[in-house]
């Protein structure tokens, strides 16, 4: 392996229910925001803790879709805001080392329902996100993205601030998936027009999250192809799930997914460093990889 690699933190609602935290949805990770924000400071803090170089704010739960449309008008920028203070207040406290703070932008509409995209509306949303994220983050991160104009949306949302894009889109991962002959995202749209985009977009990273960890080193290796072939500057990332196969039309907001149980910090490291040979240099995890995994990629993929 060459090349510097930046390792990101690891999923947050699970960490969260882990050192006492309510989750429920709808409201999901903002509920501890609102109840213990303690809490969402000291996981932060435990995946900087475990080496992580960049950790991404709270506020992936913070639209309508989770909270309700009257309350993200009222408490939501005030939320946003707290999502923003307490990942820099993490950040900052790190002496040994800087701590990139990721602004997360989430699909405003709903986790793995591009159906549900609505390009009149999507900007009112992701204004409010931004503008209160803005003051702590360093770099923006549309995640859990199903589709490209999804992700355009992020791109225009943000373009005022100056400050860098991360674009990560979530893949198709069900068994048809998995034997497919390409990899996609969950809107259907192949992988490698994912990547011509963000060769043209101006992002400095093209990220896989939220999916299976075997769909993604295909992906990985369509991205480096893809940039190889435009020559463009993109740095590729991953940071998978540990949920359990789901099947193809499972929804993402259903409850609370059950974790595998083969996923351990040994396990999951074999699979960064898969991506890692096919061309990532950014590698974390999503939802169910906790400090354990994170503290054995740091420890592996940055010795």
């Amino acid at each position: 392996m060459t090349g510097k690699i930046t390792v990101l933190d690891g999923g947050m609602s699970r960490e969260l229910l882990r050192l006492g935290a309510r989750l429920v949805q709808p409201e999901w990770s903002a509920l501890a925001l609102m109840e213990s924000p303690e809490i969402v400071r000291q996981v932060h803090s435990e995946f900087i803790e475990a080496g992580a170089d960049a950790i991404t704010t709270n506020s992936y739960a913070l639209v309508p879709f989770h909270i309700g449309e009257d309350r993200f008008r009222e408490q939501g920028p005030a939320l946003i805001a707290l999502s923003g203070h307490l990942a820099r207040q993490a950040a900052d406290a790190c002496t040994d080392r800087k701590v990139l703070v990721c602004g997360s932008l989430p699909p405003i509409f709903g986790s793995y329902e591009p159906e549900n995209f609505d390009p009149a509306t999507v900007q009112d949303y992701l204004s409010v996100l931004v503008a209160n994220l803005a003051p702590y983050v360093d770099i923006w991160l549309g995640e859990t993205l199903s589709l490209i104009a999804e992700a355009e949306a992020v791109r225009t949302a943000i373009q005022a601030t100056g400050k860098p894009l991360w674009i990560s889109f979530t893949l198709a991962d069900g068994a048809a998936a998995q034997s497919a002959s390409e990899p996609r995202l969950r809107s259907g749209e192949p992988v490698a027009e994912a990547a011509q985009w963000a060769a043209k977009a101006d992002v400095e990273a093209l990220l896989f999250n939220c999916s299976q960890p075997q769909v993604m080193e295909a992906a990985v290796r369509t991205a480096a192809k893809t940039f190889t072939e435009t020559n463009a500057k993109v740095e590729i990332g991953v940071y998978a799930n540990a949920f359990e196969a789901k099947t193809d039309t499972a929804k993402a907001n259903e409850g609370l997914s059950k974790i595998r149980s083969d996923l351990d910090a040994d396990a999951y490291l074999r699979f960064a460093r898969d991506w890692v040979a096919a061309g990532a240099t950014l590698v974390g995890g999503c939802c169910g990889i906790g400090v354990e995994q994170i503290e054995k990629l740091a420890s592996d993929l940055k010795g």
